[in-house]
């Protein structure tokens, strides 16, 4: 719970709520569907309550919780994908990255780049007179 009031972001907390949030997800879709058979059992035609019931309901239901669950498996597969970057960083000698890391923002360039070449190739940048 004290990893919910990180402010450094120093570790990840999506992973250890992920399933909670995924059950709060599915019980909400599961009431959602009710309503939406109760619903449409209030109109004069009960054929539209059973038409909610057995088609349009669990349709709706199973789309909304596949778009949720791409949606959280997408988070977790970016920061096992961060954490695994990390940890390769850290075997390989580095240090991951973070603030207190990050030297040279172009890895491979010089941090101090030469000097710009002269404006023409034979006067040396000096004007003539």
């Amino acid at each position: 719970m004290k990893q919910l009031f990180d402010f450094n972001f120093g570790t990840f907390v999506t992973p250890k709520i992920v399933k909670i949030v995924y059950i709060l997800i599915t019980i909400g879709l599961a009431v959602l569907y009710l309503g939406m058979v109760i619903a449409s059992f209030t109109f004069e035609s009960p054929m539209f309550g059973i038409l909610v019931l057995l088609v349009i309901g669990p349709l709706v239901t199973i789309i909304y919780l596949a778009l949720a669950r791409m949606g959280l498996e997408s988070l977790v597969a970016t920061i096992r994908t961060a954490q695994n970057t990390g940890e390769l960083v850290r075997l390989a000698g580095g240090s991951a990255p973070g603030p207190s890391s990050v030297q040279n923002p172009y890895p491979g360039t010089p941090m101090n780049p030469p000097p710009a070449p002269p404006a023409t190739p034979y006067d040396g940048g000096q004007p003539q007179g």
